[in-house]
């Protein structure tokens, strides 16, 4: 999901698109023959100072020397964002960053402020890929593979101290999960405030539909306990348009200590009125367990169809027990009915019945997951009638 970003190829460089991201960062524009190139110097340096010089289109003469001769100075630079610059150039992104306002420490100190601000971000940038596949006051297990791929290729950069740091996701194939997200930060301002003034906490029931969820109200519970604050900002990459509906420069949503109240309260609210989901699955039987040689005992299952989890635990009664034990040993699925438990993050199926294997054609089986038959006890019987 995070990794190194690319370098930028001068040959694919947009200039117009490094100026808009040098004017981002704080970078100022120097005058430049007019039509023909600009020079850009760092923040805080005298207007007198060494700079980049940005042609002012392909069309200039020598524009990929000129490009490439920035991007080396953008590279040396220590210009804390000068990484950004590069960043956004080699992968066109949509720009989330996260700062908030504790003073700046050295040491230890200073790096755990970074683990817990990256960690935080991770699974903000998470939550709102499962809010867009799904909205839900609680996610649990369901989706998260899906929306782990979702955000995959988001790239992290740290920005110029510990206490800030920003997310780069692919435009516009992730705009999907940037929109989403500013949606539902502006819907969890909202109803935070809505909280604040009336004591209720009716606002974040409607919020849900905007992509507030359980793991978004933790995400950014986390990033705020110990904090003066946090400022949440999103630019859009300038190689493409705005989103449909959205501003060009959306406006930041800021959270302070004061909102970890209700954000506590909204979290436990959705995990708590999430209900549970009737379920029939398909699925390959991975481990069993019990106490004794006779009688019931629990499994675990790989969901292979019929929910968005990737595994589920289950109690049976002695019969389908048997069942899936040869099942497992034979290598093909079983099927069976329960329900999804949101209580376990919606990993446990209850009330399981119908168990019966599932056979499947040779080419269907190659497709199975390849478990090693341990932790099996030894099995009578066939299946009966299952």
């Amino acid at each position: 999901m995070y990794r190194q970003p690319p370098e930028p190829d001068p040959d694919h460089t947009d200039p117009a698109v490094l100026g808009a991201l040098l004017a981002r960062h704080g970078w100022r524009r120097h005058g430049g023959s007019t039509g023909r190139y600009a020079r850009f110097t760092p923040p805080g340096d005298a207007p007198g100072g060494a700079g980049v010089l940005v042609p002012a289109d392909r069309a200039f003469p020598d524009c990929t020397d000129l490009l490439a001769e920035a991007l080396t100075a953008l590279a040396r630079s220590p210009e804390p964002s000068a990484p950004l610059v590069l960043t956004a150039l080699a992968v066109p992104s949509d720009e989330m960053s996260w700062e908030y306002g504790a003073e700046r420490r050295a040491g230890p100190a200073r790096w755990a402020d970074a683990e817990r601000l990256s960690a935080a971000a991770r699974a903000m940038l998470l939550a709102g890929a499962l809010a867009a596949r799904r909205p839900a006051g609680f996610h649990g297990a369901r989706l998260r593979p899906h929306a782990a791929r979702d955000v995959e290729q988001t790239l992290l950069g740290p920005g110029a101290h510990a206490a800030r740091l920003t997310a780069f996701v692919p435009a516009p194939e992730g705009r999907a999960v940037t929109t989403t997200l500013l949606r539902a930060l502006r819907g969890t301002r909202a109803a935070v405030d809505r909280q604040h003034a009336t004591g209720g906490m009716e606002a974040f029931d409607n919020a849900v539909e905007l992509g507030v969820c359980h793991e978004l109200t933790e995400a950014l519970t986390a990033l705020v306990r110990g904090t003066d604050g946090v400022r949440i900002t999103l630019a859009w990459a300038p190689a493409h348009p705005p989103p449909r509906g959205f501003t060009a420069a959306p406006e930041p949503v800021e959270f302070t200590p004061g909102d970890i109240p209700a954000l506590q309260r909204a979290a436990m609210r959705y995990r708590h009125r999430e209900p549970s989901l009737p379920v029939r699955i398909t699925a390959a039987v991975t481990r069993l367990s019990r106490s004794a040689a006779t009688g019931p005992g629990r499994v675990r299952l790989r969901v292979l169809a019929g929910a968005d989890v990737t595994e589920v635990r289950t109690s049976l009664d002695e019969e389908s027990y048997r069942v899936a034990g040869r099942a497992h040993l034979d290598g093909v699925p079983v099927r069976l009915s329960g329900r999804l438990e949101s209580r376990g993050g919606f990993r446990r199926l209850t009330g399981a019945s119908g168990l019966r294997p599932v056979p499947l054609a040779d080419a269907e089986m190659d497709r199975l997951p390849k478990v090693p038959h341990a932790h099996l006890e030894v099995f009578d019987g066939a299946y009966g009638d299952g």
